[in-house]
């Protein structure tokens, strides 16, 4: 078996590898997107709560813990 086979094939395996480990993270952060805009979208229609008031809420907690 020469040297560039093999480099040939190392190349194709990580590769492959590199690209279902990308597939996986891009799964985990759509689903992660679609859960955090259910919540959204459930607040909204059940609380009233808007987006931005949420938005607002969460760069004031941000604030506190780092002034604290």
């Amino acid at each position: 078996m020469s040297v560039e086979l093999i480099a040939i094939a190392a190349g194709i395996i990580i590769t492959w590898l590199l690209f279902t480990a990308t597939l996986k993270v891009l799964k985990i952060s759509i689903t992660t997107a679609l859960g955090v805009g259910a919540i959204l979208l459930l607040t909204q229609i059940i609380f009233g709560i808007t987006y931005q008031q949420i938005w607002l809420e969460i760069q004031q907690l941000v604030q506190r813990f780092l002034v604290n």
